[in-house]
This record gives C-alpha cells, structure tokens and sequence, in this order.
C-alpha cells in the first residue's frame, strides 16, 4: 500500500479509502490510485484486512440438495449478488439433514461473517441455535429470531389458480411440493385461497421432480372430472404433461411455478409463475450484511408475476 501510495503521490490513508470503497475520494485521485494499483500488481490482503476490520469478506451458504432448480438458482442468484459486494461464499451441502448443527459449527470455525440458509434447510435449522457471533438470514422460512427473505409463493399460487378458475375450470387440482417444505405449504395456501370457500379436492403431493409429478399426472388424467392441474414447481408440471399427453388429455389446463429456462419450451409451452431468483438473491446479501451491521430482524417478501402461455 505504501508503494501504492507513493506511485500515485498521495497518502496511505487515500489509497486505504480507495481499497475499502469510500466514496470520500475525488475521482481523478481514485484513477490514478487505481493505475497505480494496477501497474504495481496490488492486491488487498484478506488476512490482513480482516485483523483491521473483523469482517472475512466469506460468508456461508447451507443448502439441503442442488437436485431441485429452485435451489440451484438460488445458490447462483446469492453467489451472484455476493461477488457484487466483493464477497467470497462458502458453500456447505448437508449430507444428513440432521447435521445442520455441524453445519453451524464448520461455518463459524471457517470464519465466516454470516451464513444464509437456503429453501428446504430452513425447516432442519429450526429449533438449532446457531454458535454465538454467526449472523443468519434464512431463505424460505416462516421467520423466527433471524432475518428471512421469501418469493410470495402464495399470492403467486393464488394468482396461478384464480386464471384457471376464471377460465371455467373448476376441479383445479394441487401437484403440492414435499411435506415439510415452506415454499409448498404457501403454494397449497394460495391454492386453498383461490378456491373462495368452494370445496377443493384434495392436494397429491409430489417430491419437486419430474418423476413424481408424472405418477401423479397418471393418477390424474384417468380422473374425469380433472379439467386443470396446478403443479406446485415447473419440474413436477413437465411429469404431469407427459401423463396427460400419455392419456390423450389434451383438455386439461397446467400451470406452473418458478418459470424455469426452459418452461417456454415444454409442449405445450408452460404457464409458470416466475420467481425473481436475482431479487432473491440481492434481498438475502442485503439482509445479512443489514444484520452484520446491528439491524434488527426483517422479512422481505418479493413479488412473483404470472407467465401465460399456452397449457393454462
């Protein structure tokens, strides 16, 4: 840094403001700091910084599977959001869904600032109080002591079967996601709620792959009185169109949700809603650094938005 400093005839102190992002550097000063920088091959020491500053530049990411594409692209969104901030992420998949308390443990030894707890893990980190001084936001959660960051799965569920009711359909079943899971129970609330009262029948659930949503499909095309399907994640809505498609069911409505890359491609082209997995992943960077500065727990909410395309 001194050598920095003395390239571009200023002080220490200027090229530290520099290094750390403040905006108390006037903007001629800033480019020639950053040649000098640039000519002398420096780099910032994270070891170094993290003595003067008590912060690691890491923090953690617990997720419970990257099977699922809601997860993956959540992982991406904060990975995303994170390396905008200069962050590094360290990522933790747990092998027993038990283990969330080592998880805790390994993150906190690894010194990192904070962790964020992605999707299905939230429910295993319930109940487990994580080592003291380890900042948490968690994604997907019905909230508690840490700050939580959530699409609205249920206004977006809601929104997907009030289109097939006001169309004229009226058995509208529910492809629900697995026990246990947030995101699925919002989704089969929006469900209930769109129903007005009416009697629904009752949800099937699946495990959020295609798979299972094609042993559901199978069940329901041989059901009659299906006329519309709202599968719980796109992934079990592509199982339940080949079933149909299986069956010669081309009277039956499909939506979605999560509005995956390629929904746009099934056959038909799918009718999702869409997640706004960068916003996701913004809001819970935000949420923790928010909490690593002594803000108090929040619960931010974004909104989803209904695609329409051509199966509902």
């Amino acid at each position: 840094m001194a050598d920095v400093a003395a390239a571009a005839g200023v002080s220490g102190q200027t090229v530290s403001r520099v290094v750390n992002g403040s905006p108390r550097v006037d903007p001629d000063t800033r480019a020639r700091i950053e040649t000098a920088m640039a000519e002398l091959g420096y780099r910032p020491h994270r070891a170094a910084r993290a003595l003067r500053t008590g912060r690691s530049g890491t923090i953690g990411v617990i997720v419970a599977t990257l099977s699922t594409v809601g997860n993956s692209r959540m992982l991406e969104a904060v990975a995303s959001a994170a390396a905008q901030r200069e962050l590094a992420v360290t990522l933790i998949a747990l092998a027993d869904r038990a283990d969330v308390a080592a998880a805790f443990d390994r993150l906190h030894d690894l010194g990192v600032d904070g962790a964020i707890v992605l999707n299905e893990a939230t429910a295993i980190a319930e109940g487990v109080a994580p080592p003291a001084g380890l900042a948490l936001v968690a994604v997907d959660s019905p909230g508690g002591a840490f700050a939580t960051v959530q699409s609205d799965h249920a206004g977006g569920a809601e929104a997907a079967t009030r289109r097939l009711r006001d169309a004229g359909r009226r058995a509208v079943a529910h492809v629900a996601g697995p026990a246990g899971s947030y995101a699925a129970a919002e989704r089969e609330r929006g469900w209930r709620v769109a129903h007005d009262g009416a009697p629904a029948p009752e949800p099937v659930r699946g495990d959020w792959g295609a798979a299972s949503g094609y042993a559901v499909g199978v069940a329901l095309a041989a059901d009659a009185d299906v006329d519309a399907v709202f599968a719980a994640n796109d992934q079990m809505a592509l199982g339940v169109l080949r079933a149909l498609a299986e069956a010669g069911r081309d009277d039956v409505a499909v939506i979605g949700f999560d509005d995956v890359a390629d929904a746009a491609d099934y056959r038909p082209p799918l009718t999702t809603v869409r997640q706004d997995f960068a916003a996701l992943g913004e809001a819970a960077v935000a949420a923790l650094a928010a909490t690593l500065d002594g803000a108090p727990a929040t619960r931010t909410v974004v909104p989803t938005i209904l695609i329409a395309r051509a199966s509902g």
